[in-house]
């Protein structure tokens, strides 16, 4: 229950539609309520008496009573959808906005399909429970207690005998109902495996085709999907179980109600009409238990995804803002590490007392074998991450006090793998700087060697480049990230093995590029390749998590250490 409640408070904001469609519920409800009554007085008083314009009367109420009862079905089903589409689409932002906000550990802990099946499956589960089932669940009640009303009114005794087997119902619907819950959670994870499968494979596919794996990848869905077969067949299963048990229960009333008030009616204690008013209540009473008892399976499949979106909702990002954090002033670039220590896993450092500084303007290259902790001081400087131990400041002031946008829009990062968005040239150059005028992009687009591709190709800047930009060549992909970075024009630049994935003339183009962007700006290059870095000002060598030699190109070959080993292995090459 404090699990719906929490749902139904984002329906709080609409609650003059939500008052009406409620009253358009209650009159619709009534409307079947009057039924029975009017059956009993054709049978005792019209047809025994044999009078016509009472019958006249009756008849035409009929008439009017069921359109009304169509304006107000109509009035509650319009209402609720509207309100249910506006929640759904209220909590689909929620959710999205803190996605935004969490850390980046987050997400590398978790699958992609994953996430994206909280926004889609999770909250599509959800409009159901806010809008037919609020509907049956208003209805149906408001019809199980009036009837329930009439039937008092109509024999005490013969109501008491009905009201046996409500216990029963009652017991059999909280046992269902726990079981459903939990299986319909579990369904809702394999939904979103099935997910992750998916997008796992259709972005990969050009892997999947180089290696001829698209029999392995067919049959790794059809495991996943047959597990979400399963787990459905369960919920299923449950479901199925639950109305016939209710209905069993419940005919066991009407039964001993027939038994007894066809006795009271052969000894007159009971009209005729009476009887088969009670029955008909009795079936009213009986319809809406067996209703509820699906709305009561289908809010406990709902309340399996809101939990986990929920689950969501409720996980607190990792790398925080201080209380009273600041704006960081406009920066020089003075970034310093002081015996930084970073553990992703506990009791498994990727950094071990880190310590050095960058001045401003100064080329820092970092370089080591893999796993060494090239990448890690990189995520380091922007946040992604906070150490372990130690602190970073920037300017001589620590990065924890102060906000995090304002520390973000003055680093540029230009990764390995470039991240480009399904739209033209010109909207993911402008995404470093979304106030830039055109010309602004254009000169960015030039001092990354890319405007001469760029016009080249047949709608210049207004080309669209495919998702994650599969249009374009390796080498025009990275040059357009870096007019990106170039257009944000920050003070501190990271380039992560920028030029590792290109060809030799891409990658001439793209470090000419690079050369451009770095002039000015503190820039810290992790590099593979180490031709690319022999002019940087301050070479850091890691390994496993240590600086173990520091220096300029020329020192560090004339010590004969671990950097002159990695150049000669190169040079060799």
């Amino acid at each position: 229950m404090t699990l719906y409640l929490r749902l139904l408070n984002y329906v709080r904001p609409y609650w003059p539609r939500l008052a009406a469609a409620l009253l358009c519920m209650v009159l619709a409800a009534a409307s079947n309520l009057v039924v029975p009554w009017i059956i009993k007085d054709v049978i005792d008083k019209v047809l025994a008496a044999k009078d016509m314009v009472t019958l006249n009367l009756i008849a035409a109420g009929i008439v009017v009573l069921f359109f009304l009862r169509g304006v107000f079905y109509y009035g509650q089903t319009y209402l609720m959808s509207y309100i249910g589409q506006l929640v759904v689409n209220d909590i689909r932002e929620k959710v999205y906005r803190h996605l935004q906000r969490l850390s980046l550990s987050y997400f590398e802990r978790r699958q992609t399909g994953t996430i994206m099946s909280y926004i889609t499956n999770d909250v599509a589960a959800l409009q159901n429970a806010l809008v037919q089932n609020v509907i049956d669940l208003v209805t149906e009640a408001m019809v199980l207690i009036g009837s329930m009303g009439a039937m008092f009114v109509l024999d005490w005794k013969l109501s008491l005998l009905t009201f046996i087997t409500l216990p029963l119902v009652a017991q059999a619907m909280n046992i269902f109902g726990r079981k459903l819950r939990h299986a319909s959670r579990i369904t809702q994870e394999r939904a979103a495996d099935i997910t992750s499968v998916l997008q796992e494979t259709i972005s990969a596919i050009r892997v999947i085709k180089s290696f001829v794996r698209e029999d392995y990848e067919i049959a790794r869905f059809e495991r996943e999907n047959y597990h979400n077969f399963r787990a459905n067949m369960k919920t299923a299963q449950l479901s199925g179980m639950l109305t016939p048990v209710v209905e069993f229960l419940a005919a066991i009333g009407v039964t001993v109600i027939i038994w007894y008030g066809g006795r009271e009616v052969i000894s007159g204690d009971l009209t005729a009409g009476a009887l088969i008013a009670f029955l008909i209540y009795v079936v009213n009473i009986s319809n809406p238990v067996k209703r509820l008892s699906r709305v009561y399976a289908n809010i406990q499949k709902a309340l399996a995804a809101a939990q986990r979106i929920f689950d969501v909702l409720d996980t607190e990002p990792e790398i925080k803002e201080m209380p009273g954090a600041v704006e960081l002033p406009p920066i020089k670039g003075h970034v310093a590490f002081h015996n930084v220590t970073f553990e992703y896993t506990s009791g498994e450092p990727a950094l071990i007392n880190v310590s050095f500084t960058a001045k401003p303007g100064q080329m820092v290259a970092i370089v080591g074998p893999s796993g060494a902790g090239k990448t890690t001081i990189a995520n380091l400087i922007p946040r992604f991450y906070d150490p372990t131990a130690g602190h970073i400041t920037i300017d001589g002031t620590d990065i924890k006090t102060v906000t995090l946008k304002s520390l973000r829009e003055q680093i540029g990062i230009v990764p390995q793998e470039t991240i480009l968005f399904n739209g033209t040239v010109y909207e993911n150059i402008r995404y470093g700087r979304l106030d830039a005028t055109e010309d602004e992009v254009i000169a960015a687009a030039k001092a990354a060697n890319a405007h001469s591709f760029i016009t080249a190709m047949p709608h210049g800047y207004e080309t669209q480049i495919g998702e994650r930009g599969a249009k374009l060549s390796g080498g025009q992909r990275q040059r357009i990230a870096i007019a990106r970075a170039i257009l944000k024009d920050p003070r501190v630049l990271i380039l992560d093995e920028a030029t590792s994935a290109l060809d030799t003339e891409s990658e001439k183009l793209v470090q000419e590029a690079l050369d451009k962007l770095m002039v000015g700006r503190t820039a810290f290059v992790i590099a593979h390749r180490l031709s690319t870095i022999q002019r940087a000002d301050l070479i850091l060598v890691m390994d496993k998590g240590r600086i173990v030699e520091r220096g300029t190109h020329d020192e560090l070959i004339a010590a004969g250490g671990l950097y002159s080993k990695l150049y000669r292995v190169q040079f060799a090459e």
